[in-house]
């Protein structure tokens, strides 16, 4: 099920982003679709790590502390890869090179 977003008030990009809110659509995540169906993207809470096992194109990952500022930053994240980062509170998956510019929390 998809819920709308928590850093809504945070932070009007994430706003657009479905989010992950249990268990299945956590652990699935984008895996299993074409980029055609991926949408903008899936932003996953109360996570800090993510896989990409069963994915049929790249990601951009963007891990996000508790305010929803980007803590961490992965690009072009290929299939069959582990991805995590210490202090991250979500994770927002993007298709690759579709996710904008998004400015660090450590800028």
């Amino acid at each position: 099920m998809l819920a709308p977003c928590p850093y809504g008030g945070m932070d009007e990009r994430l706003s657009r982003y479905p989010v992950a809110d249990d268990f299945r659509t956590r652990l699935r995540g984008m895996s299993g679709r074409e980029r055609a169906d991926a949408g903008p993207g899936l932003l996953i809470p109360r996570c800090s790590s993510v896989h990409t096992f069963g994915m049929r194109f790249e990601l951009d990952l963007y891990f996000l502390d508790a305010a929803g500022r980007v803590i961490d930053r992965r690009f072009g994240v290929p299939p069959r890869r582990v991805a995590f980062c210490r202090g991250a509170c979500a994770v927002l998956e993007v298709p690759a090179g579709e996710g904008g510019e998004f400015p660090s929390a450590a800028t």
